[in-house]
């Protein structure tokens, strides 16, 4: 298998050390940081050959977004390859990946927001739409709209050429054998969306989102993922966020605006603002969960406030993963 063949080299060249986000106000040619989701997520939890999967997945999401944007590509094409990328990766709370509902299906939920003119498209509760994130971007470009649902998303996905696929396609027995265990516990501890934001060298910022949404959720409850300003925001003038956690805390405090508005109004950087909303606001109102962005000069930031979190970035000259604290 060609991730297993690469793990021992990836791990010689990967440091795994935290992001040195010096917030400089020297632009970058480009930068790129990703998420699989925060939550339980601990040295001991599962296999060093899983956790290697992992790495070596969160690596080959960043490649492709570098190589668009090192050739000179757009910032939007790079998230949307990213993210299709994850999606497509079963690794993730996240297209074939996805969680099942309480009724034992699957409902995914999706957004992307351009940071130039702040033109933004989402999908909530679709069922048959391979790549979500395709589909936002579709709902943004080619209509008057910011959000779709259900089937009225699916039939406009599929007339925009989005890949139509049977239901079973997103069944993995792993996710499967979460809803079961779910139901008998009645407790959710799985939050696996994935994210990416990416600035290119034009200065453009892009921000996407894309999410199986919770483990034995009911009545077509939609989080944050496809809201914009909740789960996802960008702007050209700021920054570019996507969060993952505990969705309906997200909703409620508008972090991804929250974040993006003390940058804006309070002049702090994304750091400051980030670490905040997310370590300090969020955890004493009793929301769990992360987020990742970068600024207009592309400082990288990753905070989250669970034991893990999933997470990756790449600039012209470096490109890390990371799992746990």
């Amino acid at each position: 298998m060609l991730k297993i063949g690469y793990i021992f080299l990836f791990l010689l060249l990967n440091a795994c050390q935290p992001v040195k986000n010096e917030n400089v106000h020297t632009k970058k040619e480009f930068a790129l940081v990703i998420h699989g989701g925060a939550g339980v997520i601990e040295p001991g939890t599962m296999s060093k050959e899983l956790e290697n999967e992992y790495h070596l997945s969160l690596s080959e999401a960043l490649e492709i977004g570098k190589v668009i944007l090192s050739s000179g590509g757009k910032s939007i094409d790079a998230v949307e390859a990213v993210i299709t990328f994850m999606e497509n990766d079963s690794l993730f709370n996240a297209g074939k990946g996805a969680v099942f509902t309480h009724e034992g299906k699957n409902e995914l939920d999706a957004s992307i927001m351009v940071g130039r003119d702040m033109s933004a498209g989402a999908v909530a509760g679709v069922t048959v739409i391979k790549n979500p994130i395709k589909a936002a971007r579709a709902v943004m470009e080619k209509s008057p709209h910011v959000l779709m649902s259900g089937k009225g998303a699916e039939e406009f996905a599929i007339l925009q050429g989005c890949e139509k696929v049977d239901p079973s396609y997103f069944y993995t027995k792993k996710s499967y054998e979460s809803l079961q265990a779910e139901i008998e516990k009645l407790k959710n501890n799985k939050m696996g969306t994935v994210g990416c934001v990416a600035l290119d060298k034009f200065g453009d910022i892009v921000a996407g989102t894309s999410t199986g949404g919770m483990t034995n959720k009911k009545y077509n409850r939609v989080g944050d993922s496809p809201i914009i300003g909740a789960g996802t925001y960008a702007d050209n003038n700021v920054c570019g966020i996507s969060c993952t956690g505990h969705g309906e805390y997200f909703i409620r405090f508008s972090v991804a605006k929250d974040i993006a508005s003390m940058m804006e109004y309070k002049n702090m950087s994304i750091q400051e603002a980030s670490d905040y909303v997310i370590k300090e606001k969020l955890v004493s109102k009793g929301g769990k969960g992360g987020m990742i962005g970068l600024d207009k000069y592309g400082n990288i930031v990753m905070p989250f406030n669970t034991v893990g979190m999933y997470r990756g970035y790449c600039t012209p000259d470096k490109k890390e993963t990371f799992l746990y604290k």
